[in-house]
């Protein structure tokens, strides 16, 4: 839910602050995992989680150009799993007057100095009311980052066996880096595959395995073999499965409204049979809670399989990266990596719920094919198809070419991006000191 207008009107009394809602913000340009990782690190610290997001002009003013609209980087917060609402415009340097509006007694941000346009704290009121709580940053990722390899075009960021990763048997370095990697990689896929409080069971994690012609080739037909990485919550009782796959590149909001339509076409067919009658709605909150008539299983395919079909340095995000971004969705209950290409009859018929109840698709124009991979399913009369949407032409392709379109604008942001992280660097550093220092001196007064 979205508060487009978050002014307080003149001569409200002060709202009650509440030690449980919290509020974060920032600009949330093409949505990535770097920002659900703060955001559900957030949303530990309490019971609702208030997402502040700035306008365009405001970070065009202080950061420079956005990537995506407001609309668009919206529609990405309000999907996020462990969001409870988000408020439009919010300002970028943190007002309390803002925060303490919406109830919120703490803000939460990333252990990185952010600045304004003056090179000042974007947090210093809150810092300074001692309302400000710190949570790690996720190392590696970063929508400066991700410019960077549009821009340069890199493919060193692909990964050639997620399962190998994760195990530490494949990456950069010494063995014992590998491992530790691994590990930490491990765990942060485990933090996304929690549930909308942060801190129990969610989301599946599955892996598929197969020769590179099953998963590339619509010709070839594999079995394969389905491998259960991390166990969730699984369908509950009269729930219908449901499969969709992607590359799910650059996770925006053309993917997003595509998966909420999923859910609301399975709506629409559920409310038909009854499923929101008062007698099932009570049946099912007498069994323990409601829940809604779809369990959504998304396909996540390789790297390899991604450049195969669409060439230059794409996917933008590797699979661990685009694998986050979906288990972060809150439209999505399964995920399973190394999905093929093209969803044969084998693939289908033995996936750990059995034969889906439908599979869902929607534009390819980003990816122009002269073979229909959905075959199978249709065959089988489980295929279902989404139609046009506001965000439809919204994808990786389009994101690129923004980015290229005004390639001069992105690399002086870039440059920008690098002399301001130094003054922020210096800040962080300068902080750490004067935190030091109040230490020192707190002890010695205890000593005396």
């Amino acid at each position: 839910m979205t508060d487009i207008d978050p002014k307080a009107p003149p001569g409200d009394p002060a709202p009650k602050l509440l030690e449980d809602r919290i509020w974060i913000d920032g600009c949330f340009d093409f949505f990535h995992h770097g920002h659900a990782g703060a955001i559900v690190q957030a949303r530990q610290l309490g019971n609702e989680l208030y997402i502040g997001v700035h306008s365009d002009e405001a970070i065009l003013e202080n950061k420079g150009p956005t990537v995506m609209t407001l609309e668009e980087r919206l529609a990405a917060v309000d999907a996020c799993r462990w969001v409870t609402k988000s408020v439009a415009r919010a300002p970028y340097v943190t007002q309390l007057e803002w925060v303490s509006h919406y109830g919120c007694k703490y803000v939460v941000h990333g252990d990185d100095i952010t600045s304004d346009s003056s090179g000042e704290d974007c947090y210093r009121f809150v810092k300074a009311a001692g309302r400000f709580k710190v949570v790690k940053r996720t190392p590696s990722i970063s929508t400066t980052d991700l410019v960077g390899r549009m821009l340069l075009c890199t493919r060193t960021h692909f990964i050639k066996s997620l399962e190998k990763c994760l195990a530490g048997e494949e990456g950069d370095g010494p063995a014992a880096e590998a491992h530790a990697e691994g590990r930490a990689m491990t765990d942060r896929m485990r933090l996304y595959a929690t549930d909308e409080t942060g801190k129990t069971p969610g989301a599946e994690v599955w892996f598929w395995s197969a020769s590179k012609e099953a998963k590339t080739d619509a010709s070839v037909e594999e079995k394969g073999d389905f491998r259960q990485f991390l166990e969730g919550a699984g369908p509950k009782p009269g729930q219908r499965v449901v499969y969709v796959d992607g590359g799910f590149d650059l996770f925006s909001s053309g993917h997003i409204e595509f998966l909420r339509r999923v859910l609301v076409a399975e709506e629409e067919l559920a409310r038909k049979d009854g499923w929101y009658s008062e007698q099932s709605v009570n049946e099912r909150i007498g069994k323990g809670g409601d829940y809604p008539p779809a369990y959504v299983v998304a396909g996540v395919h390789d790297d390899e399989v991604i450049n195969h079909w669409k060439g230059v340095n794409y996917p933008i995000m590797n699979i661990y990266e685009r694998g986050l971004c979906v288990l972060q969705c809150k439209y999505v209950n399964a995920v399973i990596f190394g999905a093929p290409f093209t969803p044969t009859k084998a693939y289908l018929t033995t996936m750990p719920w059995g034969t889906p109840d439908a599979v869902y698709h929607g534009s390819t124009a980003f990816m122009p094919l002269t073979n229909d991979p959905y075959t199978a399913a249709r065959e089988m009369g489980i295929m279902k198809l989404v139609g046009p949407h506001h965000f439809s032409d919204v994808n990786a392709g389009t994101i690129v070419q923004r980015i290229l379109k005004s390639r001069d604008i992105y690399e002086e942001r870039q440059r920008k991006k690098g002399v301001k992280a130094e003054a922020e660097a210096a800040a962080k550093r300068r902080e750490a000191l004067e935190e030091e220092q109040q230490k020192i001196l707190a002890e010695r007064a205890a000593e005396a």
